[in-house]
């Protein structure tokens, strides 16, 4: 009976780290094998071997743990692994942000034959997809053309006869907008067919899929889910001249096409399961919800989604052929400049209206004096959101469900809108208080080439405008507005340990409080004070914190908005009041962030 009681060890199933599980086996080594591993000094055999287990026991409970959090996205860590878990929830990964801007052309062209104005016949037309390098070898690409024969564009004499003074060249000057980064080109050979065909391009920074053709000449269209089949194609509007409108969308019904995956290693292309010859590729509705040929009666069943891919519905694969794919990457790391830094022209694609009745050396000396620059910085950001905030964007995206009812569905799609039409830093929606309607403002701010904050250019406040159309209430007004950046600054007292070096100490704490403003504020977001005496408490060498002061730094570099700090003060001083049109800087933590040691 004693030798009975003496087997039951109860096990603790609780320890899982290198220590616990050691001790626990050396009780039970103790307990069960006295006399046959008795030395367990560190260099013995027995001490080895209870080494080895612990250590395999801790490593296997890490991954244990490791793979149970990876499985959830309230607990996942790794950026794919949220990804993931995105998509399925409807959250479709950008890639890194593109930059929208926009930049003055200027182009010179020969007088006409009376010398009054230019000759119309060797007006250009400077096409998309001209290409410009910055003075730091950004590049930049010509997102629409660009008609140096509109009547609003600006006109002057560039160059005289000498003898009698009549204008021999005109420069002409045009709007554009460009965008950041190159055109590539990849092929790919595309062997027998297989259902749901996923080919990965070799280029990295893809931020945009520009075509997809195969080598019978069938173009494949991206589509945001493969169940769709219709998507709207933009068409040359013959009457551009009188309405102004460069193109015309129209719907088509497509049957080849393809959905865009990434992560942070590589861009994907998915196709379908449909297989060339088959006619219906798209699901009939009878077929789907039941099968009642040769029956009398009808099933009660339920629906299964799974049959939609029974009779190819998903598109076709391409198979036996060659894909030319047709891409643009962005800059690899910040495609933010200021302004007047675009000024080289790297490649331009000039059309005339009439090339062969034309003479050639004019139309060289033409395409050679095109000239580009930007009056107004080309920002917008373009860093990849963390883990963190990707995790917040799929909370957001699920109850959008691909609509805007609430404020925060705004927000959520503002920030979902693809990379390829640029980027912003920070956006915040409320509703207009002076408004009896539904009316909303919605705040936007971008961050400039050196990180700080500064006004979204009004290129991508008009692609947010299009972006948000799809999605808002028919009966929404959404006002995109700029907010004021607040500047900051943080002054305080310290005291250090005894014995503690004061340079060191002070140091410490003015590092501990540039790391905890290092990512930027939202807008909207109250300072906390409360959490400026925790950080500096945390600091390496501080005893205590004796006082805590908010600045509003005013001068040449700084935003220029004022506020008064105590005035904005909450009632017991624990935190400063933004407004909702506001948003908090902290521009330059190494001159605004002071300190003393008592």
């Amino acid at each position: 009976m004693a030798d009975e009681q003496k087997k039951i060890l109860p096990i603790d199933y609780t320890h899982r780290e290198y220590e616990s599980i050691r001790n626990d086996l050396m009780g039970i080594v103790e307990r069960f094998y006295p006399d046959t591993l008795q030395d367990f000094s560190e260099g013995s055999f027995g001490s080895m071997m209870l080494d080895a287990v612990a250590y395999v026991g801790d490593q296997l409970s890490f991954y244990l743990d490791y793979n149970v959090n990876e499985c959830f996205l309230d607990t996942a860590y790794q950026y794919d692994n949220v990804v993931r878990h995105g998509r399925i929830l409807g959250y479709k990964a950008q890639g890194r942000p593109s930059t929208y801007g926009e930049v003055s052309l200027f182009v010179m062209v020969p007088a006409s034959s009376t010398g009054i104005g230019p000759d119309t016949a060797y007006v250009p037309i400077l096409s998309k997809g001209t290409t410009f390098t910055s003075g730091n070898g950004l590049a930049y690409i010509l997102t629409e053309n660009v008609d140096f024969s509109l009547p609003t564009n600006t006109t002057i004499v560039a160059q005289v006869n000498e003898d009698t003074g009549a204008p021999t060249w005109y420069a002409i000057k045009a709007p554009g907008t460009v965008v950041s980064g190159r055109l590539g080109k990849q092929s790919i050979k595309v062997n027998n067919y297989q259902r749901f065909l996923k080919l990965q391009l070799s280029a990295g920074n893809i931020s945009e899929i520009i075509s997809v053709t195969d080598t019978e000449g069938n173009e494949y269209y991206e589509v945001d889910y493969l169940a769709q089949d219709m998507v709207f194609k933009e068409i040359a509007n013959k009457n551009f001249k009188n309405d102004n409108v460069p193109s015309i969308l129209k719907p088509y019904l497509v049957s080849r096409k393809f959905t865009v995956e990434r992560n942070r290693y590589g861009v994907y292309l998915q196709f379908g399961s449909g297989k060339s010859g088959e006619t219906d590729v798209i699901a009939d509705p009878g077929s789907v919800a039941m099968d009642i040929f040769g029956k009398d009666y009808v099933s009660s069943t339920t629906f299964d989604p799974t049959r939609l891919s029974k009779n190819y519905s998903l598109g076709y694969v391409p198979s036996n052929t060659i894909l030319t794919i047709t891409y643009r990457t962005t800059n690899p790391s910040n495609s933010n400049i200021g302004a007047s830094q675009l000024n080289k022209v790297s490649s331009a694609r000039l059309k005339f209206a009439d090339e062969l009745s034309l003479n050639s050396g004019v139309m060289t000396t033409i395409m050679n004096s095109v000239e580009v620059t930007n009056d107004k910085p080309i920002i917008g950001a373009v860093s990849y959101p963390t883990s963190t905030e990707v995790k917040r964007r799929i909370y957001d995206t699920f109850p959008t469900q691909n609509r805007a009812v609430t404020q925060a569905d705004y927000e959520n799609l503002a920030y979902r809108m693809p990379a390829k039409y640029g980027s912003i830093a920070r956006c915040s929606t409320q509703k207009d208080p002076d408004s009896l309607k539904r009316n909303l403002n919605m705040y936007i701010i971008s961050s400039d080439n050196r990180g700080y904050l500064t006004e979204t250019n009004s290129t991508i406040k008009n692609n947010l405008k299009m972006w948000l159309n799809h999605y808002r209430m028919i009966n929404d007004t959404v006002d995109i507005l700029d907010p004021y950046i607040v500047n900051i600054g943080i002054n305080f007292i310290i005291k250090p340990q005894l014995g503690a070096d004061k340079f060191v100490v002070l140091n410490a704490a003015t590092q501990a409080l540039k790391k905890k403003y290092k990512t930027k504020f939202y807008i909207g977001e109250p300072l906390y004070i409360s959490d400026i005496y925790q950080t500096l408490k945390g600091a390496k060498g501080v005893l205590d914190v004796t006082k805590v002061t908010i600045t509003n730094p005013q001068g040449t570099n700084y935003s220029g908005t004022q506020i008064n700090i105590n005035n904005n003060l909450s009632p017991d001083g624990s935190y400063l009041v933004t407004p909702k049109n506001a948003i908090l800087e902290l521009k330059y933590p190494e001159v605004d962030v002071k300190g003393k040691v008592q």
